[in-house]
């Protein structure tokens, strides 16, 4: 389909990340990669169309990282979409390598923070980042300080916009503030894992934009009788859009960021943000999930 009929991502309303106005349903690259978010993708103009079709269908934040391929999502992002459309946010994170068995690993060192900052820039053919995740995602071998304090750097010498934190908890949201404004939180939420809710709690009390990583992971509650299933097809609807809608629905600083590497999958959660669940499909929803 290449028409605007769809809904828009825009139908989501908007949010500011300091000083930046984004759309409030944006788009993960993650999935634009191979098997196993590793290597080149098996359609590479399918993956090159999923990114341009996100940007027409109104998604002006693309979340990526260098991890991703690696260096796969940056690159093919920055081959279709360069130069950016203006009002165009790409979000980044730093904390994370690839192992050569394919393995996810953290790497909180400065030295390796400010590296891969710098291969970020020259991937994505850019002179600064508008908005960077700290992904502290284990207890790792460098104090958290030391850690985001070299990203805090980065900021002060223009390399970075806007500082965020991936995968934390509340006492690390409250220690990444003493140390530099936070403008958004990414961590791992969605209907069936709620298991950052305190988090995303501390990120409403302060107006914090909250980006929930694996929005559509619907666990039982997705599954053909489940609840889900039975509010989308009420709608006439797909599951991943019920998803998608609790979730814009549950905080008004959700941000969701669902990947694809499909057109019509792409096309199909962006339906989301036109979605009204009534307040009964909601509260089932909601006291099924905090189950």
């Amino acid at each position: 389909m290449t028409t605007n009929t769809l809904p828009t991502a825009q139908a989501a309303g908007t949010l500011k990340l300091g000083d930046l106005t984004v759309n409030r349903l944006g788009y993960g690259a993650m999935r634009l990669t191979g098997p196993g978010i590793w290597g080149e993708p098996a359609d590479r103009e399918g993956a090159k169309a999923v990114l341009k079709r996100a940007v027409e269908l109104g998604v002006n934040l693309i979340d990526t990282a260098e991890t991703y391929g690696p260096s796969v999502a940056n690159r093919l992002i920055a081959e279709t979409l360069f130069p950016y459309p203006k009002d165009l946010i790409i979000v980044s994170k730093l904390g994370a390598k690839r192992g050569e068995d394919k393995s996810w690993q953290s790497d909180f060192r400065p030295e390796r923070i400010r590296a891969t900052c710098e291969t970020n820039l020259q991937r994505l053919k850019l002179d600064h980042l508008d908005l960077v995740h700290f992904r502290h995602f284990d207890a790792g071998d460098v104090p958290f300080a030391e850690s985001f304090g070299a990203m805090a750097d980065l900021q002060r010498e223009g390399k970075i916009r806007h500082l965020g934190l991936s995968s934390v908890g509340v006492e690390q949201l409250a220690e990444g503030q003493s140390i530099a404004t936070i403008v958004s939180v990414e961590n791992l939420y969605n209907v069936s894992d709620r298991h950052s809710e305190a988090v995303l709690e501390a990120c409403a009390a302060q107006n914090i934009p909250f980006l929930p990583y694996f929005p559509l992971a619907m666990g039982k509650l997705g599954q053909a009788d489940g609840v889900i299933a039975t509010i989308a097809q009420a709608h006439g609807v797909s599951t991943g859009q019920v998803a998608i809608a609790w979730l814009l629905m549950h905080s008004p600083v959700m941000l969701p960021i669902p990947g694809t590497s499909s057109v019509a999958h792409l096309e199909d959660n962006i339906g989301a943000a036109s979605l009204q669940l009534s307040e009964a499909e909601y509260n089932a929803l909601n006291v099924l999930a905090a189950a």
